[in-house]
């Protein structure tokens, strides 16, 4: 076809990938969301895989999506619903039609809808687009598999290497669709397989191939799209995880620390890429250790943090229960220690590959005897990135564990992010002993203003002392079973963390809401979203999100206090509600609960909400 579409301008568009587990969706929608970021659109995106480490190929309990939210402006969720669904399989668009919009373009591989597809994707006639009630006027139907065997017949490959190209001709097709660059695919590619460069050529000659396919047959579609740019700040950027925003937020405290960082971890989904990605850094000196089990894992690092490293452990929610009691070694011996837990679904093993909320009260509370922690939830994955520094920082100048949560959307999803410059983020001041204490050290001494003690690393001469599981005595550092000495010594642990200094939450919207959101770490994007719909309906809405939570910060009863209605939004039963009307006498929110394994849906809030105000 001769003719050229119309381009029309769009400001946003959500695309979701899907197909088998192992159709290669998590690579396109990568490809594809680094796309976008490279031209300076804002994004969102959320892989959602499934828990089995290999479904029967066609299953519904196989197929794996990648959502991806693209923008002109900023972005803050992958969206509730799809503009393009591209279905791979029969089972994917069985299973995945339900978050595509009611008329979204659907591109489908054809040559994966034959009767035994259908059979196994639980279809019971062979018209599949009617008994889903899909349009057809609105898929592109293609034999994908067809044209990619027959793009690669020349090469040499084998039939299975062929077919895991497919997932690139999709690729292809949506890239002609929203006007895309090929040679930012292309330098993708050649950097993904650098080791296998006809592997590299192969996958971009499928690409190419897929978008000729579009450019050349026009897909049945009525128009191209293109979304522009508006980056207000001048930068370099990067699509970035928010599992390795954490990494490199470890990495960058370190550095400011003037530290060795090192983590000790055992892999758990959602949180091993943290493992995987600061283990490339041993340039940096960043040291890391694969153990044998998870309670090894947090007992490494409070043994590397002895030693006067930036210690950390990663994990998830069924970590968090085998490290709780050397995490307790670090709350009795006062040492700096970071605990990422990127939470999934539970209970057990529950939902690894989802997320959930559902760790809050396991964090605060999920130790033997009285033992505080200071916790903080990253509120995006960009600010994984922040929510690390900020975890490091406090463990290092109040000598105490700290736990930073974050999940699986945040810790799989990614956004575009600055690169910051790293002198402009604060300083980190280790709360080491003073030479003035040298002969006469005693480990639990403490600076009057933040009761942190002072930090020595065993070895060093004249600060010789004795730290362990059991109670010492807070004035000489022996072991103490004094009832007095361990009440002071326990009330003198929940002062520090009590007192740290954390920034006042912040308030957005209507200074005179009828309505003040809630919520905590990632729901922060839905929310926001939610509040803006409200108040372009008319309505009067603020939000406060809260990144702090133990300590709260000092302005948290003067927020909760001054609006009528206050509703409490988070993916778990409750259990952000109960803390706060523990902390706040006789605060009674209205609440929004989920516990669904994805992330919450804006549409379902707002109606959610309405109802509150109107009541």
């Amino acid at each position: 076809m001769s003719e050229e579409l119309e381009v029309k301008e769009l400001d946003q568009v959500v695309v979701r990938f899907s197909g088998d587990s192992g159709d290669g969706m998590q690579l396109a929608g990568n490809i594809f969301s680094t796309i976008s970021a490279t031209v300076g659109n804002d994004i969102s995106t959320f892989p959602d895989f499934p828990a089995d480490i290999r479904a029967p190929q066609g299953s519904l309990n196989g197929v794996s999506g990648y959502q991806v939210h693209i923008g002109e402006d900023k972005v803050l969720t992958p969206g509730d619903f799809c503009d393009v669904l591209v279905a791979m399989n029969a089972a994917a668009l069985k299973t995945q039609y339900k978050y595509a919009r009611p008329q979204a373009t659907i591109i489908i591989d054809t040559d994966s809808f034959g009767p035994k597809d259908l059979k196994k994707a639980e279809f019971t006639t062979e018209d599949y687009l009617a008994e889903l009630g899909i349009d057809p006027d609105c898929v592109v139907a293609c034999p994908i598999t067809t044209m990619v065997k027959e793009c690669l017949k020349d090469t040499g490959m084998d039939n299975k290497s062929m077919l895991k190209c497919r997932n690139m001709f999709a690729l292809g097709i949506v890239c002609w669709l929203f006007n895309r660059d090929m040679e930012l695919a292309f330098d993708f590619l050649r950097k993904k397989f650098g080791k296998k460069p006809q592997i590299a050529e192969s996958n971009i000659k499928v690409v190419m191939a897929g978008y000729d396919y579009g450019h050349n047959t026009h897909a049945s579609v009525p128009a191209t799209y293109r979304i522009e740019s508006k980056v207000k700040t001048k930068g370099r950027y990067m699509d970035i995880t928010g599992n390795k925003a954490t990494a490199y937020g470890l990495i960058a405290a370190a550095e400011k620390a003037g530290l060795q960082l090192f983590l000790g971890s055992y892999p758990i989904t959602p949180a091993t890429d943290i493992l995987h990605e600061l283990a490339k850094h041993k340039s940096l000196g960043v040291k890391t250790v694969q153990c044998e089990d998870e309670i090894s894992g947090c007992a490494s690092a409070i043994g590397a943090s002895f030693a006067g490293a930036l210690a950390a452990t990663s994990t998830s929610g069924p970590g968090i229960c085998l490290k709780s009691e050397a995490m307790n070694l670090a709350v009795i011996d006062e040492i700096p220690l970071v605990i990422i837990d990127v939470q999934r679904g539970g209970p057990s093993t529950g939902l690894p590959t989802k997320s959930e909320q559902t760790d809050l009260l396991q964090a605060l509370y999920g130790r033997n005897g009285e033992s505080p922690m200071p916790v903080i939830a990253a509120t995006s994955p960009t600010d994984c990135f922040y929510a690390a520094y900020d975890a490091s920082k406090i463990a290092l100048e109040y000598l105490t564990p700290v736990i930073l949560l974050t999940d699986g959307f945040l810790g799989n999803g990614s956004a575009a992010w600055q690169l910051p410059d790293i002198n402009k983020l604060p300083d980190i001041h280790p709360h080491f002993a003073t030479e003035e204490m040298r002969g006469n050290y005693t480990p639990y001494r403490r600076d009057e203003a933040t009761q942190a003690r002072y930090w020595a690393i065993p070895g060093t001469p004249g600060y010789e002392h004795i730290l362990g599981g059991l109670e010492k005595d807070g004035k000489t550092g022996n072991i103490s079973t004094e009832p007095e000495n361990h009440n002071l010594m326990v009330h003198l642990r929940a002062q520090k963390v009590a007192g740290i200094k954390v920034p006042d939450v912040q308030v957005q919207g209507d200074e005179d809401a009828d309505l003040l959101i809630v919520g905590f770490g990632s729901t922060y994007g839905h929310l926001f979203s939610a509040m803006k719909a409200l108040r372009k309906q008319g309505n009067k809405v603020a939000l406060a999100q809260f990144k702090y939570i133990n300590p709260l910060p000092a302005n948290t009863e003067e927020v909760l206090r001054k609006y009528k209605k206050v509703v409490v939004a988070e993916q778990n039963m409750g259990q952000f509600a109960m803390y706060l009307r523990g902390k706040i006498d006789g605060f009674v929110p209205y609440q929004y609960n989920e516990v669904k394994g994805q992330p919450l849906v804006v549409t379902e809030l707002v109606e959610a909400f309405k109802k509150i105000i109107k009541e």
